[in-house]
């Protein structure tokens, strides 16, 4: 691929950044850049989408938000600890750990933020921009991998570009949540946005008005990394064999910061409602599908999904399926940030604007898809690459 075609030097910017996703992302990055891990779980090295015109590994340059303090080197240690990080390539890489952690800085928190939301969001939109500036960068895609928020009260404001800007810059008014006044700050500083949790994020439709008014693609929400992997790769499997799937339920079993914060029900309600709408969309409304997710702090970084599944074949003889997906959450969601940014970021300098639905594949909840078939998935992401990268300019 001439490199002209290539999107160039871009920013990695990612909010929650000194989290365990932001962490693996950070240390995964610099070791591919080093030559010292092979680019396993990157589906933009797969063939027929590494040779897109993407941005190369070391054309990406890392920032962040977060209202944490921890350095990335401690949460780099914990993680070596919990078996996520190899110990000798995190050591190996510990030059660019520290590089990265000079260019996080602080994100939003209401309880330090007074002058309201729209001060704080206009504060980190500068952050972005003096990236972007200081690192020669030709475009910047935020990724959002801070913790899961609970579902808020939809308002007004949320609907009308106009009222949310004028509602924002009330210092007495807290109309979005973390997420979305970080959102915000994408918009603001001109860069593309990837949701990357279940948080309402770009899902604010005058935030997806301003986003698409200034020209900018967004992508999202929900990563998809195990139990919702499996589940739209299996379930089309009952469905266009003509089983008729009677009940699916599943148990997430998390330790780890993503445990501890999925273990408050109102927080867990947006990942079960993100999982449930894909598995209704796949096996019908009328499966039962009972969901939970238990926090168990012994398993630290490791997640753990089990599935059973009860299905009507021929003459009402009944298929069961039992399932066990066990891996390292941090460590199945950090390749899928590099993907995002890196295809984003072929889309932005395409000129698209708006949802990007052929990202479908990457997300539970996917924005302007309701295609949740992982097959069908996949061929509409190779589809989009190719007459992406073919109409590049």
């Amino acid at each position: 691929m001439d490199d002209t075609t290539r999107p160039g030097r871009t920013g990695l910017w990612l909010n929650g950044a000194r989290g365990s996703v932001a962490t693996t992302t950070i240390v995964g990055l610099a070791a591919l850049r080093a030559g010292l891990a092979p680019p396993t779980g990157c589906v933009t090295e797969l063939p027929g989408i590494r040779s897109a015109a993407l941005p190369d590994w070391a054309d990406l340059v890392v920032g962040g938000h977060d209202v944490s303090a921890v350095s990335p080197h401690k949460s780099a240690e914990h993680l070596v600890a919990s078996g996520v990080l190899p110990a000798g390539v995190t050591g190996a890489v510990a030059p660019q750990i520290t590089a990265a952690e000079a260019e996080l800085r602080r994100g939003y928190d209401p309880a330090v933020d007074r002058d309201g939301q729209g001060a704080a969001a206009r504060r980190m939109a500068a952050d972005i921009d003096d990236f972007a500036r200081r690192h020669d960068l030709r475009r910047v895609v935020v990724v959002n991998v801070a913790s899961t928020e609970a579902p808020v009260p939809d308002l007004p404001e949320h609907h009308d570009a106009a009222a949310l800007e004028a509602a924002l810059d009330d210092p007495a008014r807290g109309v979005l949540p973390a997420s979305a006044v970080a959102a915000y700050a994408a918009v603001l500083a001109g860069s593309p946005y990837v949701e990357f949790t279940p948080s309402m994020g770009i899902n604010c439709p005058a935030l997806r008005e301003l986003a698409e008014r200034r020209g900018l693609p967004y992508a999202g929400s929900d990563g998809k990394t195990g139990q919702t992997l499996l589940r739209t790769a299996l379930a089309p499997m009952f469905t266009e064999r003509g089983f008729a799937v009677r009940s699916w339920a599943g148990t997430n079993l998390l330790g780890g910061g993503d445990g501890a914060t999925l273990a408050d029900p109102e927080t867990a309600a947006s990942k079960l409602a993100s999982k449930a709408r894909g598995l209704a969309a796949l096996v019908g409304e009328q499966a039962t599908a009972p969901l939970h997710i238990d926090h168990v702090p012994d398993l630290e970084q490791t997640k753990v999904a089990w599935d059973h599944v009860r299905a009507e074949g021929f003459l009402g003889t009944p298929v069961t399926l039992q399932l066990t997906w066990t891996g390292y959450d941090s460590a199945l969601a950090a390749p899928l940030v590099l993907d995002l940014v890196r295809l984003v970021a072929m889309a932005h300098r395409a000129g698209q604007r708006g949802a990007l639905p052929a990202l479908a594949c990457f997300f539970k909840d996917p924005i302007g898809s309701d295609e949740h078939r992982f097959d069908h998935q996949v061929r509409r992401l190779y589809d989009w690459v190719r007459a992406t990268a073919g109409g590049a300019g």
